[in-house]
């Protein structure tokens, strides 16, 4: 989903004011070089192939799916879905028990303007190649009405479907039947409020957290069964349309994706996780903790980059309106 100018200039001026000064931890993360890869809108990390993070394009793409090596930001295979007709808006991807990936076709710009959206499930390749592979196709529903979402998640112990909708005044967390049926339709019943604008999250892969990111900023809460609670506020990178979020396979750091060509995947702390600081994308640590707290420690950087981008979003508005006038 693309945002105007004015948004995009108010909410890098308020990153500046209000960002705190936290941390990254972790290395410098990988850039997504496929030219087919435009917009990036969802991340997983393959639990069969250490090192290598599934994402797909928003809409206009079609049914596929792109593995990643992070370690040359090259893809290193590209999976066709059939048995799903055509995606509408694909924003996410998470992957739940049994190693099976779950494709969330669940975007809604117009925000209701579908009564119906769908979730895809495939096996996760054993092996990496080009290959078509048939998905299950199920219709989703919402208990009050239909929206927009961009947030899918798959519970990775209880493999239960969730997904948190996407308002500019914050949210919902939904949950979906214990199980998803492929012959009938699958009502998604709201359980507690998520107080952000959420582009995507994740859980952990001990399931205790669950990560929700906006454009600059994010939140993590504990997990008690859909009773979520407010952990600690997430050190999100500036990006230029964050919309992708993943925890490590090993849950020792979070993965920040963005859209747009040659896109960078960068990683962050884990807030209450021990240990962190893990030296590549996918190595090091254990699960997230869940202690209470934010991280600490200073990032004069992230300030700096979200005063500049204000600063060139404020001129470019200014200069857009003098043009007009003229």
């Amino acid at each position: 989903m693309r945002r105007s100018f004015p948004f995009l200039a108010g909410a890098a001026l308020l990153v500046v004011l209000a960002a705190p000064a936290v941390a990254a931890d972790g290395d410098e993360g990988f850039t997504i070089k496929d030219p087919r890869i435009t917009e990036s809108s969802g991340l997983a990390a393959s639990r069969l192939h250490p090192g290598v993070y599934w994402t797909h394009n928003d809409s206009d793409d079609g049914p596929y799916l792109y593995a990643v090596d992070s370690r040359t930001g090259k893809t290193v295979a590209t999976v066709t879905l059939s048995g799903v007709g055509s995606p509408r808006d694909v924003e996410a991807i998470s992957i739940g028990p049994g190693n099976e990936i779950y494709v969330g076709d669940i975007g809604d710009n117009l925000g209701g303007r579908w009564d119906h959206v769908w979730i895809y499930k495939l096996p996760e390749p054993k092996v990496l190649k080009d290959q078509t592979i048939r998905a299950t196709q199920y219709d989703v529903k919402y208990a009050d009405g239909a929206r927009n979402a961009e947030s899918l998640m798959v519970h990775p112990k209880t493999g239960r479907v969730y997904i948190v909708d996407k308002k500019e005044d914050g949210g919902h967390l939904y949950e979906g039947p214990a199980q998803l049926s492929a012959t009938g339709t699958n009502v998604f019943e709201p359980l507690a409020a998520v107080d952000l604008w959420a582009t995507d999250a994740a859980f952990s892969p001990d399931g205790k957290q669950l990560a929700v990111r906006g454009y600059f900023g994010g939140i993590a809460y504990m997990w008690n069964g859909g009773k979520i609670k407010r952990q600690g506020q997430l050190n999100v990178p500036l990006q230029r349309q964050g919309e992708s979020v993943t925890y490590t396979a090993d849950g020792s750091e979070l993965m920040y994706g963005t859209e747009g060509a040659d896109s960078a995947v960068k990683p962050e702390s884990v807030p209450g996780h021990r240990g962190s600081g893990a030296k590549s994308p996918s190595g090091g640590g254990g699960s997230a903790s869940a202690q209470n707290g934010d991280s600490g420690g200073s990032h004069a950087n992230y300030k700096i980059g979200a005063l500049t981008l204000a600063i060139a979003l404020a001129l470019g508005l200014g200069i857009k309106r003098l043009l007009r006038r003229g």
